[in-house]
C-alpha cells in the first residue's frame, strides 16, 4: 500500500501542481508526517520534487516531468501482470479496482508490450492458498486493512491457542501479510510487535485515536525474522531415520522443507539394502509419529528411544485392529 500511496502522491502533483503535506496527508488520508517520509523516499528515488516553506510554500515536480508508462520495458510490463494477487485482492474488496488498473495500464501500453502482457496473463495462474484448505472466514479483514492504511488503533478480541484462549487487545496495526492464503496482521500491543491471524479475530471495534508508525519499520523484514523464530520454536529434537530408495523420494512430498533440507545435507549411506540414514528436526513425539507413519513401511525410527518406542506402539495397535476386523 505503500508503494501505491508514493504513486498517488507523484501523480497528484503531476495533475494538480503545488500541494502543501497538510493538503496530501487529507487527500491520502494520512499524517503530515507520513507524508514527509514517503517525500523523502521519492527524492531518494530520484524524483525531481522540491518543496518551498512559506504560506504559498508546498511541493512541486520540476517543470516538465512527467510520469511515463510507456517508459517501461517488456520485461517490467510483464512482471507487473505476474505480480497480482487475485483472490487476496478479492478478500480485500479491491478485486474491481485491480481489475480496472489492469485495463488502464493494458491501454496504455505500446502494441507490442501490450501484446506481450497479455500472453503472460493468458499463461500464468497464481493459486496462492495450499490444497485440501478450505478458506479461512475472514469477517474483519476489510476494517485491519482500513486501520493499517489509515494508521488508527483496533480493539479486537481474539481468539488464541493458549488459555486463556479468548483475549482483549488495544492493537496498533503496522501491517497485513498473507501466506499460504492466510492472512496475518502485524502489530503493536503494548511494547511489543506481535502476529496475529486474521481468521481468529472474533470481534473488532476502531478507535478514534491514530497512532504513528515507526519510522524504519520493515514488513518483509519483520516478516522474515518471524519466520526463523517460529522454525526455531517448533524444532526443539532431532530423530534419527532409515529411509527406504521411495522414502527418499517421497519424502519432498510428504515433509516440511526444512525437514527435507536436513534429511539430504544429514545423509549417509545408502547402506546394501539402498537405506540411507538421516537426521531430522522433529517438533514433539507426538507430531513426529504422525509425520513418520505417513511413510509407511519404507521409514524406520531409530531414535530418540521414545519415539520409536511410540511408533511401535502405534503400529502394533493398528495391526491388532485390523486383524480383529
Amino acid at each position: 500500500m505503500r508503494a501505491s500511496r508514493l504513486v498517488s502522491i507523484l501523480l497528484l502533483l503531476q495533475t494538480r501542481g503545488r500541494m502543501t503535506a497538510q493538503e496530501l496527508a487529507d487527500r491520502l488520508e494520512v499524517s503530515v508526517r507520513t507524508i514527509y517520509r514517503d517525500v523523502e523516499s521519492l527524492h531518494s528515488a530520484g524524483i525531481p520534487l522540491y518543496g518551498d516553506a512559506g504560506p504559498k510554500g508546498g511541493y512541486q515536480l520540476l517543470d516538465g516531468y512527467r510520469t511515463r508508462l510507456t517508459g517501461l520495458t517488456a520485461d517490467e510490463a510483464e512482471s507487473l501482470f505476474l505480480a497480482g494477487l487475485p483472490g487476496p485482492a478479492a478478500e480485500l474488496g479491491l478485486g474491481a479496482v485491480v481489475t480496472a488498473a489492469q485495463l488502464k495500464l493494458m491501454a496504455a501500453l505500446p502494441v507490442e508490450l501490450r501484446d506481450r502482457a497479455g500472453r503472460i496473463q493468458e499463461r500464468f495462474h497464481l493459486d496462492a492458498p495450499t490444497w485440501y484448505r478450505d478458506r479461512e472466514p475472514v469477517t474483519y479483514l476489510p476494517a485491519v486493512a482500513d486501520a493499517v492504511w489509515n494508521e488508527r488503533r483496533v480493539q479486537v478480541r481474539y481468539r488464541r491457542w493458549k488459555a486463556p484462549q479468548e483475549v482483549e487487545r488495544r492493537l496498533e496495526p503496522y501491517g497485513l501479510v498473507v501466506k499460504a492464503g492466510r492472512w496475518y496482521l502485524v502489530a503493536r500491543s503494548g511494547e511489543q510487535v506481535r502476529t496475529y491471524r486474521v481468521s481468529q479475530i472474533l470481534d473488532l471495534h476502531p478507535l478514534p485515536e491514530r497512532f504513528t508508525r515507526p519510522e524504519g519499520f520493515d514488513l518483509a523484514a519483520y516478516w522474515r525474522d518471524y519466520l526463523a523464530e517460529f522454525e526455531s520454536r517448533l524444532r526443539w529434537g532431532q530423530a534419527e531415520v532409515r529411509l527406504s530408495p521411495h522414502g527418499m523420494q517421497r519424502l519432498a512430498d510428504l515433509m516440511t522443507p526444512g525437514v527435507v533440507e536436513a534429511a539430504r545435507e544429514s545423509a549417509r549411506g545408502p547402506d546394501e539394502r539402498g537405506w540411507t540414514l538421516v537426521t531430522v528436526p522433529i517438533e514433539s513425539i507426538e507430531h513426529a509419529t504422525g509425520e513418520f507413519l505417513r511413510l509407511g513401511t519404507d521409514a524406520e525410527v531409530l531414535s530418540p528411544l521414545e519415539l520409536r518406542h511410540r511408533m511401535a506402539a502405534t503400529t502394533a495397535e493398528l495391526s491388532e485392529r485390523y486383524r480383529a476386523s
